[in-house]
């Protein structure tokens, strides 16, 4: 359990002592994995200090932010997940998907910030990660490290970026003015589908006892994390809309793969809800469909493997999405043009049009997955998909740019716009969705092997083991005895509430 990052005792009382200290000396309160799923539960007093605190700023304070109850300003707090409602006027299918919006999270505007800190935080009060020595090194292709190396800084520790070079600009210039010292971002080869590079530059990393790997692709508190906060914030909003629509059926709970580590809140939805869980990929790189292999430029999920957090005998479906779809899309949401052809030819609602800003290209991805999904499962207007949107369009303002130039030579206009929408909308039809069964489940859980087991040196018993529910059921039981341990290190720097 230790080595998974899982120990619900303490692992080094010096190193706790060292944490301990610089945390009252620097007055950093910790929130429970309880409050961040629940921020009801969160101390009026500790509210009342946030509000004068800038979102953006790197402020300790706005550790107890790192929920999915932040409003549009992600100032306020509010009673349920703000989220889109998306219909057959911007989707072309009856069933409704419910986008879950991540850019209400501080500091980043992404939800991986909420992945960071379920990674760092159990690794602090259980007395694993020093803050006066250790750098914690957040390998990713883009949101994940930058959540880190935000996490890191508010909680008084240096962060280190390990990310492909090809990433969105905006990415690199987030990362420069938050990183300590410019070799604190470390570019590698390749893109979105090189993570591979990433883990090899780590292993060196790794050689440096002073450097703790947060290996988002491997760490459980990524999924623990998200199995808990997303799953009841996304549950949360289910019975929300049902509230008013009494026939309303959850189907399915769509998202990229990425890490894995969303997809937890799919075990999550699947015990409350009875929902099934949806994993997507790159079409141009189709590991889980085909043991296939590629580049792709949906940025935010990486792929040629299967991350080892990945509940894989529990997903129910795979989907293929190109990112010639989510370029396009970018555009088509993100665009004078593009708008208004949704607004006067599609009927599109205006506070629709307002949002699709908040939507990036992998949170498009799981959009147009929900809407495959609808089709090949001739889903109906009760069925009801829920997903959720990593990250904002201003994330890829540059990458909008190259498929303007690339895509539409003579201009992005209302021809184009149709087309676009034709293509990827009414388009996204059932191929490349596949049902799993046993077999499926099995061949695709296999492929995790040879990265885990062969290459990055898991016991072969540890690996297996991830095929009984009973492994992942017995895992979530760690999340209240963190809870009871952040408790007490509050407590112990005098900054308990």
């Amino acid at each position: 359990m230790q080595r998974l990052g899982l120990p619900r005792d303490m692992v080094d009382a010096g190193v706790y002592e060292h944490a301990v200290t610089r945390f009252r000396e620097a007055r950093i309160a910790v929130p429970t994995f309880a409050q961040l799923a629940d921020p009801s539960l969160i101390g009026d007093e500790v509210m009342a200090g946030l509000a004068s605190v800038d979102p953006d700023a790197p402020d300790p304070r706005n550790l107890f932010r790192v929920h999915w109850y932040n409003g549009a300003d992600r100032r306020t707090r509010v009673a349920v997940p703000e989220h889109l409602v998306l219909t057959r006027e911007l989707t072309g299918v009856d069933s409704p998907i419910v986008v879950v919006l991540g850019d209400r999270f501080p500091m980043i505007g992404a939800h991986k910030v909420l992945a960071a800190f379920g990674c760092l935080a159990p690794r602090l009060v259980t007395g694993q990660f020093d803050p006066t020595r250790h750098r914690a090194v957040w390998p990713s292709t883009g949101n994940y490290c930058r959540g880190g190396v935000a996490i890191s800084r508010i909680m008084g520790c240096r962060g280190v970026a390990v990310l492909p070079e090809g990433m969105s600009q905006e990415r690199f210039d987030w990362l420069d003015d938050w990183v300590v010292a410019p070799e604190d971002v470390i570019r590698t080869p390749g893109t979105e589908s090189n993570v591979k590079e990433i883990y090899d530059r780590c292993a060196e990393l790794d050689r440096d006892p002073d450097n703790i790997i947060f290996n988002q692709f491997s760490e459980y508190g990524n999924h623990l994390v998200h199995y808990l906060a997303t799953g009841h914030a996304l549950a949360h909003v289910f019975e929300h809309l049902a509230g008013s629509r009494p026939g309303l059926r959850p189907y399915a709970f769509v998202s990229a793969s990425g890490s894995a580590g969303t997809l937890g809140a799919g075990d999550y939805l699947r015990e409350s809800l009875g929902t099934r869980t949806v994993a997507v990929e790159a079409l141009e790189c189709p590991t889980m469909l085909e043991n296939g292999f590629g580049e792709h430029n949906i940025q935010g999920i990486g792929d040629k493997h299967i991350p080892l957090i990945h509940n894989v005998m529990q997903t129910d479906v795979v989907v293929g999405v190109s990112d010639r779809a989510t370029d396009g899309l970018n555009v088509l949401f993100n665009t004078r043009a593009g708008r208004d052809f949704l607004a006067g030819r599609r009927g599109v609602a205006p506070e629709v049009l307002e949002s699709l800003g908040s939507l990036g290209l992998s949170s498009i991805c799981n959009i147009v997955a929900a809407i495959k999904v609808a089709r090949a499962a001739a889903l109906g207007p009760e069925d009801l998909l829920l997903t959720v949107a990593t990250d904002r369009a201003p994330m890829y303002s540059s990458e909008l740019e190259k498929a303007e130039r690339r895509d539409y030579p003579d201009g992005f206009d209302e021809v184009a716009a149709a087309e676009t929408f034709g293509e990827h909308l009414l388009g996204a039809n059932g191929e490349q969705v596949r049902f799993c069964d046993e077999a499926e489940r099995t061949r695709i859980f296999n492929l995790g092997y040879y990265t885990w087991v062969e290459q990055q040196g898991v016991p072969i018993d540890e690996f297996v083991a991830r095929r009984r529910q009973e492994t992942w059921i017995e895992l979530r039981s760690v999340l209240p005895a963190w809870d009871e341990m952040i408790n007490e290190f509050n407590a112990r720097t005098g900054m308990g509430r």
